[in-house]
Parts: C-alpha cells; sequence; structure tokens
C-alpha cells in the first residue's frame, strides 16, 4: 500500500474521498493555499501518510475573513430564523444520511473505533445541528420597564455577533465543530472553521455537505492550516469578530493575548483532570465498568477524562483491580476494525509525552497496576494504565497527560468538605462525577465540585440541552444549551422617548 492510497478496509466513498485532492473551502471557492504548501496527514493507526492539505496561512485568512464578512453583510443577513433553521436543519440530516461514511472518515483520522465514530462523533454532531435549529427561529430580545420617570418605550435585540473564528482540536473535529458551528450559524454569524493540521479530512468533507445543501458562499469557509500560522493569525485578525477555541490551557491562554488586538469576544475550552469520587456505598458492577470507561474512552485523549480517582479504602482495592481488568478486556487495533475498541494516539509526538509522564509517575513512587508501555510494531498505541499510591503532589496527577493514565488514590472516611478539597485541587475544573447510592450525599458533594460539568453514577453524559465548559483555567464560557446562543449574540438596548 503506497502511502496515499485508502485503507483497504475503508468503504468506496469514504476511500474515494480520502484520495480525491483536498483544498479549502473560501468564499464558496475550493482553493489551494497562496503558497502552494501543504501539510501531510497521518493515519495514527499505521503512521503512514493518507492525504495532503493546504497548508494556510495569513494570505489565505486575509481572503477567508473577506469571504465571511461579505457573506455576514449579504444574503445570510436577509433571510430569515425561521429559513436558518430549515438549512441548518438540512444538514443535519445530509449528516445523518451519510453517517457511516463521515464515522470512517472520522475513525481513520483521529484513530478512535469506527463504531464509537458512528453513534458519539456522527450522532452527537446531527443531534447538535437538530437542537439549534430549533433555536434559530426563537433568538429575541425582551421588552424591558425603566426605572426614571416619564414614558418610555425600552427593549432589547440580540444580534449575530459577526464573523467568528472556530478553531477546532484534534480529538473530537466533528462533535466540537458542531458545538461551536450549530449555535453560530442559528445566531446569523459567519464561520471561518480551522481544523487541527492531525485530523483535517472530516472537517472538509462537512463543508462539501455544507455546499450541497445550499448554505450561500462564505457562510461557512474551512481553512487548514497549523496553529502556530493559521490559527494564530485568525486569533489576531482585525476582521474577526469573535473566536471560539478548543485545545490545551496553554495555547488558550494565547489566543486570549492574540485577541486583545480588537478585543474580539473570546469563549474558550480547554483543559481537565477530571476527579472521580467512589463512596464506599456505591453499585460497584455499575461502577468499576463506567470508571474505565471514563478514562479509556478515545484512549484518554478527552478534556472531560476522568483521570483521577478518589476511592473510599475500605472498597479501594476491588475497583482499581476491576478497573485494571477491563482495561485488559479492551480490543486493541486499528479504528477500522469493527471488534476495536482502543485505538492509538494521536502521533508518536503525543505518545512520547505520555510516556514521559508514565516515567516521571515511575521515579515518583506510583504502583503500576497494569499497563505503562507502547504497544505493537506500527503506529500510536500505548496500553492502557492504572496507578495506584500516587498523590498530588506527582505530575501524573497534577497535570493533563492526554492518555489512558488512571491515578487513584484511596480516602479514609473524611468528612465532604475535606474530600471536596482534595477533589478541587486543581488548576482545572472542567467535569467530574460522584458514584454512591445515597441521594443526599451525591448532592451534596456535587455542590461543593468545582466543575463546569458533574455526573452522579455516570461520567461523560453530552447533550445540547445541556451548558458545557469550565471553571478556573479550564476555560471561558460554555457551549451547547441557550448558553451557547448568548456567546454568538451581542444584546442592544433601545430606548425611545414618547
Amino acid at each position: 500500500m503506497n502511502a496515499l492510497t485508502p485503507h483497504p478496509m475503508l468503504s468506496a466513498a469514504a476511500g474515494a474521498f480520502i484520495a480525491s485532492p483536498h483544498k479549502m473551502l473560501i468564499g464558496g471557492e475550493w482553493r489551494n493555499a497562496v503558497s502552494g504548501a501543504t501539510i501531510d496527514v497521518e493515519d495514527p493507526c499505521t503512521g503512514k501518510v493518507i492525504a495532503k492539505v493546504p497548508a494556510a496561512e495569513t494570505a489565505d485568512i486575509d481572503l477567508a475573513v473577506a469571504a465571511a464578512r461579505q457573506a455576514l453583510d449579504g444574503p445570510w443577513s436577509k433571510m430569515t430564523g425561521l429559513e436558518r433553521g430549515k438549512l441548518i436543519s438540512r444538514f443535519a440530516s445530509r449528516l445523518e444520511e451519510l453517517a457511516d461514511e463521515m464515522a470512517e472518515i472520522e475513525a481513520i483520522d483521529c484513530g478512535k473505533p469506527v463504531t464509537y465514530a458512528r453513534y458519539v462523533d456522527v450522532g452527537l454532531s446531527a443531534t447538535t445541528y437538530h437542537y439549534m435549529a430549533g433555536w434559530a427561529s426563537k433568538i429575541s430580545g425582551e421588552t424591558v420597564g425603566v426605572s426614571a420617570p416619564g414614558e418610555f418605550h425600552a427593549f432589547t435585540l440580540r444580534e449575530p455577533v459577526g464573523v467568528v473564528a472556530q478553531i477546532v482540536p484534534w480529538n473530537f473535529p466533528l462533535v466540537l465543530t458542531a458545538y461551536k458551528l450549530a449555535p453560530s450559524l442559528a445566531a446569523g454569524c459567519t464561520a471561518i472553521i480551522k481544523p487541527a493540521e492531525l485530523t483535517p479530512l472530516s472537517t472538509l468533507r462537512l463543508a462539501q455537505i455544507a455546499e450541497e445543501v445550499g448554505f450561500p458562499p462564505g457562510v461557512i469557509n474551512v481553512v487548514t492550516g497549523y496553529g502556530a500560522t493559521a490559527g494564530a493569525a485568525l486569533a489576531e485578525h482585525p476582521g474577526v469578530d469573535k473566536i471560539a477555541f478548543t485545545g490545551s490551557t496553554d495555547v488558550g491562554k494565547a489566543v486570549a493575548r492574540a485577541a486583545t488586538g480588537n478585543l474580539k469576544r473570546v469563549t474558550l475550552e480547554l483543559g481537565g483532570k477530571a476527579p472521580m469520587i467512589v463512596f464506599p456505598d456505591a453499585d460497584l458492577d455499575k461502577a468499576i465498568p463506567g470508571l474505565a470507561g471514563a478514562i479509556f474512552f478515545h484512549q484518554g485523549q478527552v478534556c472531560t477524562a476522568g483521570t483521577r480517582l478518589f476511592v473510599h479504602k475500605s472498597i479501594h482495592d476491588r475497583v482499581v483491580e476491576g478497573i485494571a481488568a477491563e482495561a485488559k478486556k479492551l480490543v486493541v487495533g486499528h479504528g477500522l476494525e469493527q471488534a476495536t475498541t482502543m485505538g492509538p494516539l494521536i502521533s508518536g509526538r503525543q505518545r512520547e509525552r505520555v510516556l514521559g509522564y508514565i516515567d516521571e509517575g515511575r521515579k515518583a513512587g506510583a504502583e503500576f497496576v497494569c499497563g505503562g508501555k507502547s504497544y505493537g510494531e506500527s503506529g500510536y498505541f500505548l496500553e492502557p494504565t492504572v496507578l495506584a499510591g500516587t498523590n498530588s503532589s506527582m505530575s501524573v496527577v497534577k497535570e493533563e497527560i492526554f492518555g489512558p493514565v488512571l491515578c487513584a488514590m484511596a480516602f479514609d472516611d473524611d468528612d465532604m468538605e475535606t474530600l471536596a478539597h482534595k477533589a478541587n485541587e486543581s488548576d482545572f475544573g472542567l467535569s467530574a462525577s460522584i458514584w454512591t447510592r445515597d441521594l443526599s450525599t451525591a448532592h451534596k458533594m456535587a455542590r461543593r465540585i468545582k466543575a463546569g460539568s458533574v455526573w452522579i453514577n455516570m461520567h461523560h453524559f453530552f447533550d445540547p440541552a445541556l451548558p458545557f465548559g469550565g471553571y478556573k483555567q479550564s476555560g471561558w464560557g460554555r457551549e451547547q444549551g441557550a448558553e451557547a446562543i448568548r456567546t454568538f449574540t451581542e444584546v442592544k438596548s433601545v430606548c425611545a422617548a414618547l
């Protein structure tokens, strides 16, 4: 199989798309980068190059911003909310019709199991577009009773924030694009999407679908390029009104600094180090597989992954051994193989990064219950890893690893405040889970956890109606739900003297 030959397990449709020449969509035209430069796209299961995409730079970003601005001021602004909603719904329906093809593209691009990509990535994305389509016709202001003496008619309007740059990471390209694109379209904004250079393929296919269903030229633009060039140019561009970014905390801080040039609006969904708290009365038959899924889903490359396990000492050994047993049931392999339940890490660089943290944990005295080594002769596979005897001073506990590494810590009969302090002892605050049969304990602890999402007797629950985002250094603002619509609109107050 040569470098650009489609994988033999791909369907004809997905294989043909991946093997085709790839260009960017700017203002309704498919274009190469102005410089002619390209980026190699790898299959992380094999390490082989499967495609090449344009490497956009500042000149390409200028073209995309101009196209988005023209569309914002053109036919897109003349459409009613109901018309926008119908178009978004057609987009969602077409995505569902192409679900199998999109899942294959996402699986080979990201290295995730195709079954998960079909029902999680494509399914949640389509649901998000359907949900936000309904919001498009329901965005409104309100009449306000003012306090000043006299007679006035005062009200507010909600208007689209404008041209929105949407920078998406490599772990969930379709889903995290939907989180940004769906509400921005519903609000009447135009978009410039920059997928991660490691995983651009599904976003380019999404752009084809947008063109097919009839979005006006320039409403949805897709530029492929490196974060340090294309991403930075978007963050700094004076023609961009808002930037919606998902990625690492360090890069998120750089995006926020760059946005100060024209004080563009910013939402950031950043890192996490989710605690999972297991009380002695938890239903372990349900909790143990749930805890394992929380850390090993998509190889732990999830910002909400349950990476810190706090488990009562009376059940500690049973829980830790149970999670290790679940890890051994995982079928490691190529994401396109139906039996696969665990794929590779996204790149060789990411695997080396995770192995570095594992080595630091070993040197700090962590006990290896299972895993800890790379796996296989090709691709970027890593064994699911469970560490016991860890503590909050270790780098594996403090820092986001973004790999299948669980750090277990036992707690005694701590009072709720002490336990919450341990769980909150992190720079991050994106998500957490609590496992107990006691309803009072669950809700009391949920109130004490400083995180944007707290799940009870489950981990990783996402729905378009539920706001998603984090406390502390896990970001600014919220995606999904009514909160997402607010982040893509400006509020205007209007007052008339009568």
